[in-house]
């Protein structure tokens, strides 16, 4: 016994082994599908950290449908991946239920979170903590058909709402297309809810679209619909997209996001088109700006990995890689700075507007917000209420189902 004990003790005191390949602690991470250049490049990527990580390898699962639901459930069950995309509009309810981990105690000076663009980085923060750190983002701008343009002898984007509608309105028939491409969403109306002083939620999460400052700015959305009939949605023109409406020629100007560019130039190389900031509305700069986090799963059993991992992926170099093609802004005004995105011509103006744009968030119960604004916006936008009358509306029910989710 003594001579097994004297055996024992001496194991107990040789140092440590470098950890053997087989030994590497494997870190679930769940997204939802992207465009197979999207899947190859972040594939790439997590092959960059395994090489600089040899103890850590990375199970990458696409959630093709259904994703937050699927997380939701996972989350439920304690079955969650270990790090997953979180977007800002699923963010403060995620938050608020203690399901995530909280990032602060793992970010070090070396990380500068400073270099992070404060809007987006705020879309993740809960009760003064960090629960996410944004991996891009993609802001609105103004996409317009230079042919269309020379057609009607405009020589430059219009500037303001107004200037808009009038260009629109001169481009309406023109090469067989209407002016404008609308796409009657939260998602796109929620800066001109606030340009005249509306507010999309109170501080309390409930709906408060329907103020009187708020219909001011979907009034414009309906008189160009109704009555300059200058504007078409993807369903008058048969299309499935407002990228698709402009690709197709169907509409000379639409307001979408950074995926349009390489969109565009892929599948309808033959148009010619440019890129300019959304139109001021009431004298005042706005467009969204949608952006989705990397977050750690607070039951993960390996919170050093899966903060390693989260550290990679928005650090500067991570970032960089992810970003580069283009397809996606990156969340770091650095990386954006060395990729030469803020003098791309194409790209500047939806990088200057992360400075004034619109967070996509709407509360804890975004779902009941959301849906009950779209479904009745598109009734007044047809004309089958008033505009007051289907907001109105759509704010009770909304406002009706965020008491029951409380």
């Amino acid at each position: 016994m003594a001579i097994a004990i004297a055996i024992i003790a001496c194991q107990s005191l040789q140092l440590p082994r470098k950890p053997l390949a087989s030994t590497a602690v494997t870190i679930k991470l769940s997204g939802w599908g992207g465009s197979p250049v999207e899947q190859k490049l972040l594939k790439q990527v997590l092959q960059d950290f395994e090489a600089q990580h040899p103890t850590i390898k990375v199970k990458y699962e696409v959630i093709s449908d259904q994703y937050m639901d699927v997380i939701k459930t996972r989350l439920v069950g304690e079955a969650a991946p270990d790090v997953f995309y979180l977007d800002a509009l699923e963010a403060p309810f995620l938050m608020s239920q203690n399901v995530l981990q909280p990032l602060d105690a793992y970010i070090t000076p070396k990380f500068d979170l400073s270099d992070f663009e404060d809007t987006l980085l705020d879309s993740f923060k809960y009760k003064n903590q960090i629960y996410g750190l944004p991996k891009d983002y993609f802001t609105l701008a103004l996409f317009y058909n230079k042919k269309a343009f020379a057609v009607a002898g405009l020589s430059s984007p219009p500037a303001t709402w107004g200037e808009l509608r009038n260009y629109s309105k001169q481009l309406t028939g023109k090469l067989n297309k209407y002016g404008f491409g609308e796409i009657p969403e939260l998602a796109r109306q929620a800066y001109k809810i606030k340009a005249f002083g509306g507010q999309l939620v109170d501080q309390n999460g409930y709906a408060t679209f329907a103020s009187a400052a708020g219909l001011q700015g979907l009034e414009l959305v309906v008189d160009q619909y109704q009555k300059d009939r200058s504007s078409a949605q993807k369903s008058d023109v048969g299309t499935n997209s407002g990228s698709e409406m402009f690709g197709q020629s169907k509409v000379a100007m639409v307001i979408e996001g950074n995926w349009a560019i390489p969109y565009l130039t892929e599948t309808f190389p033959q148009v010619e088109f440019a890129t300019a900031p959304v139109p001021t509305i009431n004298g005042k700069k706005g467009t969204m700006v949608f952006t989705v986090a990397y977050v750690m799963n607070h039951l993960t059993q390996h919170k050093t990995e899966a903060w390693e991992l989260i550290e990679y992926l928005t650090g500067k170099e991570g970032m960089q890689k992810w970003t580069k093609t283009g397809f996606a802004l990156p969340t770091r005004k650095s990386v954006a700075k060395n990729l030469g995105y803020d003098q791309d011509q194409m790209r500047s103006p939806l990088v200057a507007g992360v400075d004034y744009a619109t967070p996509w968030q709407v509360g804890q119960y975004s779902s009941a917000i959301v849906n009950n604004f779209d479904n009745q916006f598109v009734s007044a936008l047809l004309g089958q209420q008033s505009l007051k009358q289907a907001m109105v509306q759509a704010q009770k029910e909304a406002n009706q189902q965020v008491k029951t989710m409380e």
